[in-house]
């Protein structure tokens, strides 16, 4: 892990200029209301930021300096400080900045040791005003001209960037990589935000996929159901022993609804076909609840409820990087199949449990049919030649009636015929 050096002692700053400015430029923030207990920072106390002096630098080789007080160096080691590089016009930034704020509180409330120091990239003072009055942290003086010189040093390339240090008079400051996707990703449960954290939460959600424990996967602490769209609860124990595919869409994606369809076909067939042994489960990438009722209402299987936090850590867990995306589990409750999306749309319900297994028998049945099958046919109903093809889904123009896989097609027009009704009136093969 690369080590920063005391600020101030390099890192190309001039102290007394800088203390100068941080005694200079004093910021008030009037809106932030929040007690801090006596004795969690070496026995003193903050007291209430109501109205009170809250800018903050580095002003000294040896310490930090909040309000009207300097705080030694020494103040934070053993203590999480994060450095929060932001701007007002940045709209990632201020989308972050509550989620940011709400851990920042929580963490503060269950007593854990956490500082934020706000370092401006907004292109004038009073942006960075607006944008630091709803911050309850620290914040560097405006315009310092360290701003510059800390990304460089921090290879901060895109805001917001949380850089969280650690700090030890011997051994100077360290810093870890960016924690903003990790406090994305996992909210509180982040803290501290170093790399022993991060691999801590990743080996939790793979034992969750390794697992096979329903309960484990799509439940939580306050839940044990399922929900369909009438509102109806389903145990997730229920669920034990089935094929099971989670289904990760949208209502405002197009994609989605399209395969929704196709997958309430295959889902339907099973329910005749395989009673009892393949159930959905929709994990929405809605933006609202009303979005989330509207991709409900086309669909007959089970959901996890929208105010869960459960659908952010599957899409998470998962690492679903697009949707729509359906996962297949297996009857023993682990991943069978990342891609269950093309194998539905390929294959339908012939595919059915879904294994690599079944995939390949369903393939070699299709390619003995081929074989039987003509290359070339002509039919009186058609002037072109038709040439055997294979389709997802096609209408046949013989029968009027949905296809799929071997069709007769003509590839200068429109025109398809399933290859039994080619068959019926062909006048010649090849």
């Amino acid at each position: 892990m690369p080590k920063m050096p005391f600020l101030g002692s390099h890192v190309g700053m001039n102290i007394s200029k800088l203390k100068h400015r941080c005694l200079q430029q004093n910021y008030r923030n009037p809106t932030y209301h929040a007690t801090r207990t006596q004795g969690r920072d070496g026995g003193r106390s903050r007291g209430e930021r109501t109205g009170e002096d809250v800018t903050i630098g580095w002003c000294t080789n040896s310490s930090l300096k909040w309000g009207k007080g300097e705080l030694p160096l020494s103040s934070i080691e053993g203590k999480t400080t994060c450095l929060f590089f932001s701007a007002h016009w940045c709209r990632p930034c201020r989308n972050f900045t509550p989620k940011l704020l709400q851990i920042y509180t929580t963490l503060w409330n269950t007593g854990k040791n956490i500082e934020i120091i706000f370092i401006s990239l907004d292109r004038n003072e009073s942006s960075f005003l607006d944008h630091f009055k709803s911050m309850p942290w620290l914040a560097l003086p405006f315009n310092t001209g360290l701003t510059r010189k800390l990304c460089a040093h921090f290879d901060i390339e895109h805001i917001p960037a949380l850089i969280p240090l650690s700090a030890t008079p011997s051994r100077g400051f360290g810093f870890e990589e960016d924690a903003v996707k990790l406090v994305e990703e996992y909210g509180v449960d982040a803290y501290p935000f170093d790399a022993k954290r991060r691999g801590e939460l990743e080996t939790a959600d793979d034992a969750k996929i390794q697992g096979g424990k329903l309960q484990e996967l799509l439940g939580s602490k306050d839940r044990n159901y399922v929900m369909a769209a009438d509102g109806i609860k389903t145990p997730i124990d229920d669920l034990i022993g089935k094929t099971i595919g989670l289904y990760f869409g949208a209502h405002w994606c197009p994609p989605c609804r399209a395969f929704t369809k196709q997958l309430r076909e295959v889902y339907n067939e099973l329910r005749i076909l395989r009673p009892g042994n393949f159930e959905v489960i929709f994990i929405s990438i809605d933006r609202d609840k009303e979005e989330f009722q509207a991709s409900m209402s086309a669909m007959p299987w089970y959901a996890i409820p929208y105010s869960d936090t459960a659908r952010q850590e599957l899409t998470r867990i998962f690492a679903i990087k697009g949707i729509p995306a359906l996962l297949i589990l297996g009857p023993d409750g682990k991943v069978l199949k990342t891609d269950g999306r093309t194998t539905i749309s390929t294959y339908g319900a012939m595919a059915f449990p879904f294994t690599e297994s079944r995939v390949s028998e369903v393939e070699e049945a299709l390619k003995k049919e081929g074989n039987r099958l003509p290359r070339r046919v002509n039919d009186p109903r058609h002037k072109h030649e038709l040439e055997l093809d294979m389709a997802k889904a096609y209408v046949c123009d013989g029968c009027q009636q949905e296809g799929r896989f071997w069709v007769f097609t003509c590839k200068q027009c429109n025109f398809d015929l399933h290859p039994p009704c080619a068959g019926e009136r062909s006048l010649g093969n090849i």
